[in-house]
């Protein structure tokens, strides 16, 4: 049985089918890539799963429980954790301020103090900026800050929606090596992406996503190498 399970899932807008009939599994361990151009429905993808849309029809399930109708705060205490597209920092308060709310389904103090503790090992520089306000850090930091966040709910999968959006080669490299790290210490990503190249780079599997349906489907490795994925998303 896969960790998340998604089945025959429709979405619409109003009249507007956005998701069309799609199934899909990330196993435990795994970084599954969701590739695709803009409007493909990737992100409505991620907010369905994560409960903030509801699907017209189909099933999400995550370790066999079914999610479809949870509310969005209940998926988080369940052990999924969502890093939005364009980071949605807290600008206003401090880094630590952040951290501490993305451990807001958690009770044990100590448990926390571990998670910042390792959050701030993964990210020397959110430590440093600890007491910085949030809205003053550059792209890059403020992407590491949500992913942070992320990680501070302890969760057992965590979607990354468009992480190396608008940020410098030198961050993307930076928070895709971290998305690496991520994975090896025992966390399953499923990965919303553009850079198609970059996301099958470390990818073990991959959906490509084209107006609300799965075109393809495959490992990784293989994707990078079709020809049509190729041409189509990664300028070869």
């Amino acid at each position: 049985m896969a960790m998340l399970e998604v089945r025959d899932l429709n979405v619409f807008f109003g009249v507007i089918q956005a998701i069309k009939n799609i199934s899909f599994d990330v196993d435990k361990g795994e970084v599954v890539a969701l590739i695709g151009a803009n409007g493909a429905g990737k992100t409505t993808t991620l907010h369905t799963i994560t409960g903030l849309l509801k699907p017209a029809s189909g099933s999400i399930t995550l370790d066999g429980k079914d999610i479809t109708k949870v509310p969005a705060h209940k998926i988080v205490s369940m052990g999924m954790a969502h890093v939005p597209e364009g980071r949605r920092v807290f600008a206003a308060l401090s880094v630590y301020d952040n951290l501490k709310l993305g451990a807001y389904t958690r009770k044990n103090k100590k448990e926390i103090e571990e998670s910042l503790a390792k959050v701030f090992a993964s990210f020397p520089r959110l430590e440093e900026r600890r007491n910085q306000v949030a809205g003053t850090l550059s792209g890059g930091e403020q992407q590491m800050l949500a992913m942070g966040r992320a990680l501070m709910s302890n969760p057992r999968i965590i979607l990354m929606d468009e992480p190396s959006m608008g940020l410098s080669p030198l961050y993307v490299d930076e928070i895709f090596s971290i998305i690496q790290k991520i994975k090896d210490e025992g966390t399953t990503v499923l990965l919303v992406e553009q850079n198609a190249n970059k996301a099958l780079s470390i990818a073990d599997r991959a959906y490509v996503l084209e107006t609300g349906r799965i075109s393809m489907e495959g490992k990784a490795s293989d994707l990078l190498n079709d020809e049509g994925v190729r041409k189509a998303y990664l300028g070869a």
